[in-house]
């Protein structure tokens, strides 16, 4: 089999810059990091047959009897490992994984969102997102203490002992060495909250953007001494990291979501791609917000949507419409706000373009734009606004009942997911926690 000329500027680049180990990367259906290392000399030949490995051994992939599958490296996300050491040079690509007949793998997130782009573009459509992405530093991670934030600074606070500023700083250049590009960071809310927003790119290249963003946060965070999560509630008493994601649709050059004629400058596929997500939200909150502790997030009152409801420039509806300058009409977008860092993003930016395709393809209907602060309760109930499940227990209901996300996700992955969420959810339910053991031990 012919090379194709990605992978000859590949194997010519891993030669001439002395490349000693190829690290290849892809996850596992809940989002974990996983990898394998080749030397150099195995590359041209996994090149062409893909690396055979024994998908049982990864949760979610096979069952024992089915259990090899193939690792069949993408030659366009090729980057050399900037923290490599010098007299040790490595390189890292994505993979899809695949079955050994060579079709894509069910159980392979990374290939669930590349169909699921190919159904869009097979209607004309490509679909764009950037996300801005929230997680914590915190002193360590002892969770026997009570966990305790770098810092007591607040949302773009900058002090001249900001320690935080510092290691977002070196993240930032760990990241553009690798081609990731970002917009903006900053310090968040809380005490020790950051935030990282990443351009605008195609959702594929994003997703595999952001696991890689994952592990250079930890990573930089763990050589200056402190403990870096994405976990969405981690702290009691202040908001909870998100993250929120712009997205639009694009039909060649232009966006699809506008029309300067249209009301708000929103085109008639924007409003239906709305409408998708807040039909079809409670159905897939589950895989946007997939850990117990999402939950906690959701429900603290604290910034975090709970409705479902969309607006041009509300803060508390689960879609926002950002309000556009008026020379920039391809910046027109729409902003998802439920999703969280701890998702998989292949799988959560699969189920969002799903349900909002839904909404075009069926021609759904935008219900009005919410004007009342949710974030009020009292007013938010008299709006009569739908909320988002209150748990993953509710939130897996309504997975289960789910037409679009078991067509979105595959019989594979939505069987598995519901299995595996659900055997958390009920270790969960049976646990005894420290609140509990505060609140009623001597009181009952």
């Amino acid at each position: 089999m012919a090379m194709e000329p990605q992978e000859n500027y590949v194997l010519r680049t891993v030669e001439e810059r002395g490349v000693r180990l190829v690290r290849l990367w892809f996850t596992d259906v809940l989002g974990q990091h996983k990898s394998v290392a080749i030397p150099p000399a195995e590359l041209e030949k996994v090149f062409e047959e893909g690396l055979q490995f024994d998908g049982s051994s990864i949760d979610g992939f096979s069952r024992v009897q089915e259990s090899d599958v193939l690792a069949r490296p993408d030659a366009r996300t090729f980057e050399l490992l900037p923290w490599a050491r010098d007299d040790e040079p490595s390189s890292l690509m994505f993979c899809d994984i695949e079955r050994l007949d060579g079709s894509p793998f069910a159980g392979d997130p990374r290939q669930v969102l590349r169909r699921n782009i190919n159904t869009a573009l097979d209607a004309g459509f490509t679909f764009f997102v950037a996300p801005e992405i929230e997680f914590f530093y915190l002193k360590d991670n002892d969770t026997t203490t009570p966990l305790e934030p770098v810092d007591n600074a607040s949302y773009f606070d900058l002090t001249t002992t900001d320690v935080s500023s510092d290691i977002r700083k070196t993240t930032q250049h760990m990241l553009e060495a690798l081609s990731i590009p970002v917009e903006y960071s900053f310090h968040e809310d809380a005490p020790g909250q950051q935030e990282i927003d990443l351009q605008y790119t195609e959702a594929l290249a994003m997703a595999d953007s952001i696991m890689t963003f994952r592990l250079v946060v930890k990573k930089i965070a763990m050589e200056r001494g402190v403990h870096a999560t994405f976990m969405p509630k981690p702290l009691d008493g202040v908001q909870g990291s998100g993250m929120h994601t712009h997205m639009s649709l694009w039909r060649g050059e232009e966006n699809a979501f506008h029309d300067p004629d249209s009301e708000y400058g929103l085109s008639e596929v924007g409003r239906q791609f709305i409408a998708g997500t807040l039909r079809h939200a409670r159905e897939i909150t589950a895989v946007t917000n997939q850990l117990i502790n999402s939950y906690k997030r959701l429900n603290d009152g604290l910034e975090a949507p709970r409705w479902v409801s969309w607006a041009r420039n509300n803060q508390s509806t689960l879609v926002r419409v950002p309000v556009i300058k008026p020379n920039k009409p391809n910046a027109t977008r729409i902003e998802y706000r439920a999703i969280d860092p701890a998702c998989n993003p292949y799988l959560a930016y699969a189920v969002i373009l799903a349900a909002g395709m839904k909404g075009i393809t069926e021609g759904y209907e935008l219900q009005p734009e919410t004007t009342v602060n949710l974030f009020d309760r009292k007013a938010a109930a008299e709006a009569g606004v739908a909320t988002l499940p209150r748990s993953l227990d509710e939130a897996l209901q309504e997975m289960e009942n789910s037409e679009l996300l078991k067509d979105a996700l595959g019989d594979h992955i939505f069987e598995w997911f519901l299995r595996n969420r659900r055997a958390e959810w009920e270790r969960y339910s049976r646990h005894v926690t420290q609140f509990e053991l505060d609140r009623y031990l001597t009181q009952w």
